[in-house]
C-alpha cells in the first residue's frame, strides 16, 4: 500500500465555512479511483466506506482499507470519521481523524477520491446492494492486476485477458471499461462462443436492409453500437478461422463495413479480448491465425485461478452472501470459510459463487451436486507425443506451481522458503530462476 504523503498534520474535529444544510439529499460520488463514476445516496444514519463487500460503499482500490471510514448524520451536518485507516482520510487535502463534510471538497482514501454533492435521486430499496465496483479480490495478485487498469485503459491499446473458466475476466473487462475515458462510452459485449458461424459477421459489424434473406431491416454491429466506448470479445479464442480475417482487418484500420454496404465506417472504441484457451497453442496448430493474435495481444493480463489466491475466498464468500439479501449466521459463515479454504475449485469464482449461494439458501455445504466437469487443461492433452515427454512436460508445470506456491507462502523470503521445502537454499535459487520466480532483490 501507499504512503501517507507528507502533508498538514491530523486535524481532529474540523467544521467546515458551510456544512451542508440539513434536510437535503446528499451523494458521496467517486471522481477518481477505480470505482470512478460510482456513489451512494446518503440516506440512513450512516454510510461506511471501504474495501469490504459488506460497507455501504464498496471500493476495489488496494489502497483503500477493509473498514476505512463513516459518514453519518449528525445535529451540525454530515461528519466523516476516520476508521483507523492505514493510509488515512484527507479532506481538502488535510489528514483528519473526523471532518464535518461540505460539498465538492475532495475527500481522498488511498488512490480513490470522493466529492460530496446535492442530488435529487432516491435512495435505493432497502437491503438493495450498493452501486459499486465488480468484488475481485484483494490479495497480492489482484491488487497487482487492479494498480494497473487505469494504466491500461488509459492507452487505448487492444487488451487480451487470459485465464480459466471463471476467473472473473468479464469483471476485470468491464472495470477496465469503468476506470478510463471511455467510462461515459457504451461497453458492449460479444459472446464469440455462442455465436454460430453464419451469425458472427452480422454480429460484429452489421449488416443492410435486404443483405440477405430474412434481413428486413439495417441493423448495426457491436462495433458501431460500441462507439466511443469498449467491445469486449468473450471467449476469442472460439472465433471461427474464417471469420479472423475481417476481425483483423477492423482492428489495424479501426474501419468496418456492414454486409451488404458498399462502404466501410471508421469507428472509435478499445478492444479487449478474453479466452479460457492458450491461444500460442491454437496459434501452433492453425487454429488462430497468428497475425490477429499478435493484433490482440498489445497488452496481455493473465488472471490467477482462485487456488492461486485461496485468501480471496473470505472476502468473496462475504460478498456472495451479502448479495443472497438474506439472514446468515455467525456460525454458517465460519463453517464456509472453514471448509471452503480447502476445496480446489476448478470452476474458480464463479464455481465458489454458486457453492455460497447455495449453502445459504439450503443450509448445505456439500448436498447432491454433480462432480466438477473435466478440467479443459485434461481435456486438451496431446497423447499423440510420447509418454516420456508427456510426463516431463506435465511435471516442468507441476514444479513451477509448487515453487510459485512455496515462495509466495514464503513471502518472497527465501531462506524461509528452502526451510519449509527441504531443499538446499543454492538449488531452490536455481530452480526459481528456471522457472522465472526470483523474488526481487534483498530478499535473502
Amino acid at each position: 500500500m501507499d504512503n501517507e504523503s507528507d502533508g498538514p498534520t491530523c486535524i481532529n474535529d474540523v467544521r467546515p465555512r458551510s456544512a451542508p444544510p440539513l434536510g437535503r439529499k446528499h451523494s458521496l460520488a467517486v471522481v477518481a479511483g477505480p470505482a470512478s463514476g460510482t456513489h451512494r445516496v446518503i440516506d440512513g444514519a450512516e454510510i461506511r466506506v471501504g474495501k469490504a463487500p459488506s460497507n455501504d460503499l464498496c471500493l476495489a482500490d488496494p489502497t483503500v482499507s477493509r473498514f476505512h471510514c463513516v459518514v453519518e448524520h449528525t445535529a451540525r451536518g454530515l461528519l466523516l470519521r476516520d476508521l483507523g485507516s492505514f493510509n488515512g482520510t484527507q479532506v481538502g487535502g488535510c489528514h483528519v481523524e473526523s471532518a464535518y463534510l461540505t460539498p465538492d471538497i475532495p475527500i481522498q482514501l488511498g488512490n480513490t477520491v470522493l466529492r460530496l454533492v446535492e442530488t435529487d435521486e432516491e435512495p435505493a430499496a432497502s437491503g438493495a446492494p450498493p452501486d459499486g465496483p465488480p468484488v475481485l479480490g484483494t490479495s497480492g495478485a489482484m491488487q497487482r492486476i487492479l494498480s494497473m487498469l487505469p494504466r491500461l485503459a488509459l492507452s487505448g491499446a487492444n487488451i487480451l485477458l487470459e485465464g480459466e473458466t471463471g476467473t472473473g475476466k468479464s469483471m476485470v473487462a468491464e472495470l477496465i471499461h469503468r476506470v478510463g475515458p471511455r467510462v461515459n462510452g457504451p461497453f458492449v459485449v460479444v459472446d464469440c462462443g455462442a455465436l454460430t458461424a453464419s451469425l458472427v459477421e452480422g454480429e460484429l459489424f452489421g449488416h443492410e436492409r435486404g443483405a440477405f434473406t430474412g434481413a428486413t431491416e439495417r441493423r448495426m454491429g457491436a462495433f458501431e453500437a460500441a462507439e466511443g466506448g469498449t467491445v469486449f470479445l468473450d471467449e476469442v479464442g472460439e472465433l471461427p478461422l474464417e471469420m479472423q480475417p475481417r476481425l483483423l482487418r477492423a482492428l489495424e484500420e479501426r474501419t468496418v463495413r456492414r454486409i451488404g454496404a458498399t462502404r466501410g465506417k471508421q469507428i472509435d472504441v478499445q478492444i479487449i479480448a478474453a479466452t479460457n484457451r492458450d491461444l500460442r497453442a491454437a496459434v501452433a496448430g492453425g487454429r488462430f491465425r497468428p497475425d490477429l493474435y499478435y493484433r490482440l495481444d498489445s497488452l496481455r493480463l493473465v488472471i490467477p485461478s482462485l487456488r492461486d489466491r485461496p485468501e480471496d475466498i473470505p472476502l468473496l464468500i462475504e460478498h456472495f452472501c451479502r448479495r443472497a439479501r438474506v439472514r446468515v449466521e455467525p456460525a454458517l459463515l465460519e463453517r464456509m470459510n472453514a471448509e471452503f479454504a480447502r476445496r480446489d475449485w476448478p470452476g474458480n469464482v464463479r464455481e465458489l459463487r454458486n457453492a455460497v449461494e447455495k449453502a445459504v439458501l439450503m443450509d448445505d455445504l456439500d448436498g447432491d451436486t454433480p462432480p466438477p466437469a473435466p478440467r479443459e487443461e485434461d481435456e486438451d492433452l496431446d497423447v499423440s507425443i510420447p509418454f516420456r515427454a508427456a510426463k516431463e512436460e506435465a511435471m516442468d508445470g507441476w514444479e513451477r506451481r509448487y515453487l510459485a506456491t512455496l515462495i509466495r507462502r514464503a513471502r518472497g523470503n527465501i531462506s524461509e522458503a528452502a526451510r519449509l521445502s527441504r531443499l538446499d537454499r543454492g538449488h531452490l535459487r536455481e530452480l526459481l530462476r528456471q522457472h522465472g520466480l526470483v523474488p526481487e532483490p534483498g530478499r535473502a
